[in-house]
């Protein structure tokens, strides 16, 4: 199986899990290119995701196209999610139990991508991989992170992980809209190895198989 149909796989298992809170809302699961180097991996679906079931395609999926093109990248070079994969009520902030139920799928997913570079939008999305970590003190710099050993990786993964503020919080802030901007030209820099690499403490997060799969270590 190849990551574009073990990526459809995980889609429909996850719209058939009646056990996830937000079944109101459409399933929003992700989209780019399941081969790119970097994935950007927001909070949650908003009220234009929701109506397309595409991620980022409102105000804030705008600036993160014209953040992306500026580096002279396509949207469809990188892969883009979120944590929570439905919209929540009135674009609230999803809730720790919202998270907590979908956060396992999102291990897969990443799992699958295997993606050099994870690109964290806001601090919902930062917390899960660097739990510890402040969006105002740490966005910008580059952590490593060290999964768990699994059936997968029997030594674990290392990734990197950049903290990033989310497009949203930029379009409130010229501030904030700066150092979005003086953060993702960072990138290339990245994706080629010439980056200061800070190592990070590593949350462990169970990832849910389906009930045939053998049993699994921690993911994240």
């Amino acid at each position: 199986m190849n990551k574009s149909e073990a990526l459809r796989a995980l889609e429909e298992e996850m719209a058939a899990d009646a056990s996830l809170p937000l079944s109101g809302a459409n399933l929003v699961f992700g989209e780019g290119n399941p081969d790119g180097l970097v994935c950007f991996v927001g909070e949650a679906p908003g009220f234009h995701e929701d109506r397309l079931k595409r991620p980022f395609v409102g105000r804030a999926g705008q600036l993160l196209d014209t953040l992306i093109t500026g580096l002279g990248w396509k949207r469809g070079d990188v892969y883009i999610t979120n944590i929570v994969k439905r919209r929540p009520p009135e674009n609230r902030d999803p809730l720790p139990e919202e998270i907590n139920a979908y956060k396992s799928y999102l291990a897969r997913q990443i799992e699958i991508l295997n993606p050099k570079i994870i690109a964290t939008l806001g601090r919902f999305s930062m917390n899960y991989f660097l739990p510890f970590a402040k969006i105002s003190r740490d966005h910008g710099k580059v952590f490593e992170i060290t999964t768990p050993p699994s059936a997968a990786a029997e030594g674990g993964v290392t990734r990197l992980v950049i903290p990033l503020f989310h497009p949203a919080a930029a379009l409130r802030s010229s501030e904030v809209l700066n150092q979005l901007k003086n953060d993702f030209k960072k990138l290339p820099a990245i994706t080629s190895g010439k980056a200061v690499i800070q190592k990070a403490e590593t949350p462990v997060f169970t990832a849910r198989k389906k009930k045939e799969d053998a049993p699994q270590g921690k993911l994240f």
